[in-house]
């Protein structure tokens, strides 16, 4: 269902974000707070199981209150029956789209502790997610990681009725072992996803991905965790033990896992670079035994020590290498930033993905975590793409475009914009003129129809159906409001010429289509009524005659003992 169709009371939709097997996501703003949301739609069903498991994820996560667990706002049902969650709108994009990455270990175990300490709020109230993977947490304008996608979430105590028929829930490759063999979970199955998910930032690959589900679920349950380079030395038992292969290993719960993260001790990365010479100790073997004279002959003779020599040749030795991996690591992260240069020239901000210019500066990052013209360069990507969409978006304005095609409108691309910087000015005021624009056209449609009698009917191309829809894009819009009032006086009118022409039947037609289109309009209840009355009044004149004898009467003298015509023409005249 298009955009232009799907119609949310209380909700101003702007474009997809994305559309799943069983659901879609829309972006929205609410109109009474006039704050972005997304809009998380049940495509339809004939399954009241499954119906009731999305009521019940909606209800699940609005019962937990953390700063790592998204925000539900509103649970509701369209008109059409599908049931929707509207939900905090989070514009840094999910952590799947840095696939392929390296993270520096400082942000890679700031996501996991922020994720962590909403799962801890999660397994507090007896659920396990089962299903904690990078495209269920997404990131909000500041950077914070936040946990999604309760879809799966499961009480701790109820056996799950897919797990008995042998059925693993989640995603295979950051599957614990014993969800990949369908066993029982509890919490410790989410830690163990999350330290998947810790070694692939950490080294940029997932070697438990197997190349089909049955080697992934091998690979899950038999292979070890792997050993980090040693620059990740300090992660490494934290990794194996929330990676251990049986949950007895692992931490008991998110808050010892939260406790374990506070005790990792990162190596400094300026400790590579130049510094002082290293001190070192030697330990020498007793020499063999030498005959009398030539102990004489060495206690006659003082001996110089080559200890101290050996230590400056190591000293030096050592500030040399530390010094070429130093400069070697200089060479490197400049070539980088040259080919990030280069591509951001190009135009290649984000495509290829393995060689555009956001690839080469996040590269530099993975070796320098604070490289200020990496840190810089990705600001300006940012700045790049933010001005790549708001031109496309304005250009789209300017041929018409404006929800349509889907991917291609100026809708499309100001939404784009506004997932980077979700208070960018520009993107903002182009949302307004696109809304604007819809107003304007539907105005003149409506203008059109009136012309052309389509006052209600048909249903969905009438002079009604324009202005209600703009009401629902703007609540109370003026013009809007004034074109159903016109629609309401026009059927007031139509009513009044079939009382002229005698056609009851019709004016009171024309009264009831007036009353749909605004049914508190002061005269058109007031004609209702009168008509009412009106016609008991004649019913009633007509039976009492009914009931009298009759005599032939002129014809003068029957139009007066008419009843109808008699209170019409004292109601109406002649």
């Amino acid at each position: 269902m298009s955009d232009s169709a799907l119609v949310i009371p209380g909700y101003t939709l702007h474009g997809p974000l994305g559309k799943g097997g069983m659901a879609e996501v829309h972006l929205a703003t609410q109109q009474s707070l006039q704050r972005k949301v997304a809009i998380k739609i049940l495509s339809k069903s004939e399954d009241q199981a499954f119906i009731q498991r999305f009521i019940k994820e909606g209800h699940l996560v609005a019962s937990l209150h953390h700063p790592s667990i998204i925000t539900i706002y509103d649970i509701d049902q369209l008109a059409d029956g599908r049931h929707y969650l509207a939900m905090e709108f989070l514009p840094g994009g999910d952590l799947a789209r840095h696939k392929g990455e390296l993270f520096a270990p400082e942000r890679a175990l700031a996501i996991v502790r922020q994720i962590a300490s909403g799962l801890a709020v999660v397994h507090d109230k007896g659920l396990v997610h089962r299903d904690v993977k990078p495209a269920n947490i997404l990131f909000r304008g500041d950077g914070t990681a936040v946990l999604t996608d309760f879809g799966v979430a499961k009480d701790l105590d109820l056996d799950s009725e897919l797990t008995q028929f042998g059925i693993a829930v989640g995603s295979p490759a950051y599957s614990s072992p014993e969800q990949a063999q369908c066993l029982p979970l509890d919490a410790r199955s989410d830690i163990y996803s999350l330290g998947v998910i810790l070694l692939e930032m950490l080294t940029g690959s997932n070697p438990f991905r197997g190349g089909n589900y049955t080697q992934t679920v091998m690979n899950h349950v038999q292979m070890p965790a792997p050993a980090l380079p040693a620059a990740l030395a300090g992660c490494q038992a934290l990794l194996e033990r929330m990676l251990a292969k049986d949950p007895e290993q692992r931490f008991a719960d998110c808050r010892a896992l939260l406790a374990a993260l506070d005790q990792v001790e990162l190596t400094d990365p300026d400790e590579t670079r130049i510094g002082p010479a290293v001190g070192l100790t030697a330990t020498r073997a007793e020499p063999p035994l030498a005959p009398p004279q030539v102990k004489a002959a060495q206690a006659a003779k003082p001996r110089k020590s080559v200890l101290p020599m050996l230590l400056s040749v190591l000293a030096l030795l050592v500030t040399l290498t530390a010094g070429g991996l130093y400069w070697q690591q200089q060479r490197q992260i400049n070539d980088l930033l040259a080919q990030a240069e280069q591509r951001l020239a190009a135009g290649q901000l984000v495509e290829p993905a393995e060689g555009s210019a956001e690839h080469y500066f996040r590269a530099v990052l993975a070796i320098d975590a604070r490289n200020q013209a990496a840190l810089g360069g990705l600001e300006r990507v940012k700045g790049a793409r933010i001005a790549g969409f708001l031109a496309l978006g304005e250009q789209r304005l300017g041929e018409g475009l404006l929800l349509e095609p889907v991917q291609d409108s100026a809708d499309h691309y100001f939404n784009q914009a506004l997932l980077l910087d979700a208070g960018n000015a520009g993107a903002l005021d182009g949302l307004r003129r696109v809304l604007e624009a819809r107003i304007a056209a539907n105005l003149a449609r409506a203008e059109q129809s009136i012309g052309e009698q389509r006052l209600l009917q048909p249903e969905d191309d009438s002079a009604v159906h324009y202005y209600r829809q703009i009401l629902d894009w703007v609540p109370g819009h003026e013009q809007a409001v004034a074109g159903l009032q016109r629609v309401a006086m026009l059927y007031r009118d139509l009513a009044n010429a079939a009382y002229r022409k005698g056609n009851f039947p019709g004016a009171l037609a024309m009264i009831d289509n007036g009353l749909q289109v605004e049914p508190q309009h002061p005269q058109l209840l007031r004609m209702r009524d009168e008509h009412q009355a009106l016609l008991s009044s004649a019913r009633a004149a007509k039976a009492s005659q009914a009931s009298r004898p009759t005599s032939p009467q002129p014809a003068q003298q029957q139009e007066q003992s008419n009843p109808i015509k008699r209170v019409w023409t004292n109601l109406f005249g002649n």
